[in-house]
């Protein structure tokens, strides 16, 4: 509760204003494992989701979710996207994936698990006419594009002729959520509505403003699941795994700037050991492959006074 005071010449006037804090005992939607248990054990909800982003295309009316449970191996595994697989009763089959960093291949990990969907549908004498067609929607917490454009719908299409389209049984929808927040006139209706959850999920004031039935439903079930202990502990594993993914990431290239900053030091000073006394023995170069950074400093200072090679490594 906020107290407003506004001081008048007659007598002070004092107003109320609700003001509600965001909820920190709320799971984050967006962390992989909570969205996967909030969407693959309500298929409704994940068919409103993905009628939002086809909106163009006819409604999903029924889903069968095809990778339910979340192995152990999963939350503690690092490099791993929880994903959801689906199908409607006509057989289209939708790859659903939160992801909340972008990796090196990302592009080529996207296409290559689409096209492995759609490959393994056909058993062995079945034609091609009964490929169904395999859907990707990628919701990511970050920007991947640079164009101002939030919400994309990629397929195979001519290049110089957009509106010539080979065939729509592999499509991927990508929606860059806090470019698609920030540009909201580029979402309407219900994907808007999906992208204000996912992004102000704590925040009452804007979440009260939204009245349709499968948010209100999605914001229920975030509710329930953040007061299991089960879901607790599986976010806590899950958010675990990233940080130490981002850790690691961090670390690898770190040494990667650290091993290459030595390794343009070894050839510097080889290079000198060269100019000043001629080709270098074996012994040296398993010297200079085997230095430090500290010891390539020193040798680097001694070149420049040594008469002899051994000089340079003496001490």
């Amino acid at each position: 509760m906020r107290f407003d005071v506004t001081v008048t010449p007659a007598a002070p006037t004092i107003t109320y204003t609700d003001v509600r804090m965001p909820d920190p005992s709320l799971l984050d939607p967006k962390l992989d494992v909570v969205f996967k248990r909030l969407f693959a054990e309500a298929p409704d909800l994940l068919a409103d989701l993905i009628n939002a982003v086809r909106s163009d295309e006819p409604p999903i009316v029924e889903l069968q979710i095809l990778n339910p449970q979340i192995a152990p191996e999963e939350l503690s595994g690092k490099f791993i996207v929880l994903d959801i697989l689906a199908r409607d009763i006509d057989g289209q089959m939708f790859n659903i994936e939160m992801q909340t960093r972008v990796h090196a291949g990302w592009s080529s990990r996207s296409l290559y698990y689409l096209a492995r969907t759609l490959g393994r549908q056909l058993q062995a004498g079945e034609s091609y006419t009964e490929v169904q067609p395999v859907v990707g929607i990628h919701l990511m917490d970050f920007d991947l594009f640079e164009e101002s454009q939030a919400c994309w719908a990629f397929e195979l299409r001519d290049r110089r002729y957009p509106e010539v389209r080979l065939d729509r049984r592999l499509q991927l929808y990508l929606i860059e959520l806090p470019k698609a927040d920030r540009l909201r006139s580029q979402a309407r209706g219900a994907l808007a509505d999906w992208i204000a959850y996912f992004k102000h999920w704590q925040e009452e004031a804007i979440m009260q403003r939204i009245d349709r039935p499968a948010i209100r439903k999605a914001r229920e079930r975030l509710q329930t699941l953040s007061g299991e202990d089960l879901v607790r502990h599986q976010a806590f594993v899950r958010e675990r795994a990233l940080h130490d993914e981002v850790t690691e990431k961090a670390e690898s290239r770190a040494q990667g700037r650290a091993e290459g900053k030595i390794e343009g030091q070894t050839n510097f000073l080889r290079r000198q050991l060269q100019a000043r006394f001629g080709p270098l023995p074996a012994a040296i170069e398993r010297h200079l492959q085997t230095a430090t950074e500290s010891e390539l400093a020193v040798w680097a200072e001694r070149v420049l006074f040594a008469e002899r090679l051994e000089q340079v490594f003496e001490g």
